[in-house]
């Protein structure tokens, strides 16, 4: 049987203890399964700074080209000692970059039993993840920011023909396996040039998805759309600062970003990471939910399944995927933030043992 690397980064905060709770229940299912994953550590962050004065090292980042997947805890960015230039990188950025992880699939949904703010919503958000406005990812070299004048700050966006193509294509590609509705929304009416040429790419790749019901909407409205006619859409496709926007919008609206599922896909790598921050007010408390993470592994071991043709993974990751939510469902059995009583680590438990019980 064909063995996979799995590549484990547990961030700064709270993500030792929300990466450990995930890795109990993968490593139960890699054992129940008998998946053939082999799972290993290393540390980015303040853990890789203290050791290597770099939060993330070059060396790290090829051992994640290694691995088949890699699922990355939340990053304390805005707190590293030193800037990027002297070694306080951002690892997600370096992460996404480095291995070409352009597409950021984001779904929001609510979740029978637990708390939203909407009735139903089943969307998922199909971010470009490379370049836009972010400034840490959209120059060769540089910052894509910049100050003429103490009294004057610039920004770039950069937008690509190729890289609108892409997350196009993912969308659509998510979209067959789903309601086959994709939204593709932009500030065009604004942004005439930049997002002019995202719609240009997105509206061509969607012409050859005959399947596939389009439209447009402009971002401030979907804003308002998401909270008004959530249950409305399917899929929604547009570029990296909106789609970072949008999809915490409507996590928050389906129960919160500690259950928002999160993947960073390129063409040969994958990431599983935390919708959320670090937090890391309660870093060591044993408080965080762990489902942003779980969720996202989910994500992650149903792309592997897909890409190496091994269906037990993405049975693994659908039956992860509803043991968590039927934990969630009873109140106690939630973590604090959702008006539960148990703690990080117990959670991890119950869903393994959950698991265990669909397994069987």
């Amino acid at each position: 049987m064909k063995k996979l690397n799995i590549i484990a980064f547990a961030g700064d905060g709270i993500g030792p203890e929300i990466t450990a709770a995930t890795l109990q229940v993968v490593e139960a299912a890699n054992k129940m399964l008998d998946l053939g994953l082999n799972i290993t550590h290393d540390d980015v962050g303040f853990a890789a700074y203290e050791k290597h004065g770099h939060t993330m090292p070059d060396a790290t980042l090829e051992k994640a080209r290694a691995a088949d997947g890699v699922i990355l805890g939340p990053c304390d960015t805005y707190g590293y000692p030193v800037p990027p230039e002297k070694g306080g990188v951002n690892p997600s950025s370096k992460l996404r970059l480095g291995l070409d992880l352009y597409a950021n699939m984001r779904p929001s949904r609510t979740i029978k039993g637990v708390p939203a703010f909407v009735k139903q919503m089943d969307l998922v958000i199909a971010r470009e993840n490379t370049e836009g406005f972010y400034a840490d990812r959209n120059m060769f070299t540089g910052s894509g920011e910049f100050m003429p004048t103490p009294e004057v700050a610039l920004a770039v966006r950069k937008i690509t023909a190729s890289s609108s193509k892409r997350i196009a294509i993912a969308a659509c590609e998510a979209a067959m396996k789903r309601r086959k509705q994709v939204t593709l929304v932009s500030k065009a009416n604004v942004l005439k040039l930049s997002d002019g040429l995202f719609m240009r790419e997105a509206r061509a790749v969607c012409k050859t998805y005959p399947e596939i019901k389009v439209n447009e909407v402009l971002v401030d409205a979907m804003a308002s759309l998401l909270v008004r006619t959530p249950e409305a859409y399917d899929v929604i496709c547009t570029t990296n600062m909106f789609g970072d926007i949008l999809s915490n919008q409507a996590s928050e609206l389906a129960g919160g970003l500690g259950l928002a599922g999160s993947l960073n896909a390129g063409d040969a790598h994958a990431m599983a990471q935390a919708s959320h921050g670090s937090a890391p007010d309660i870093a060591g408390q044993d408080k965080a939910n762990p489902c942003s993470v779980m969720f996202s592994t989910c994500m992650l071991l149903d792309w592997l399944g897909e890409r190496h043709q091994m269906p037990a993974l993405q049975k693994a990751g659908a039956l992860i995927d509803h043991a968590i939510c039927e934990v969630l469902a009873e109140p106690a059995s939630r973590t604090v933030d959702l008006g539960g009583k148990l703690g990080t680590r117990a959670f991890g438990e119950a869903v393994v043992k959950k698991f265990g019980t669909l397994v069987k």
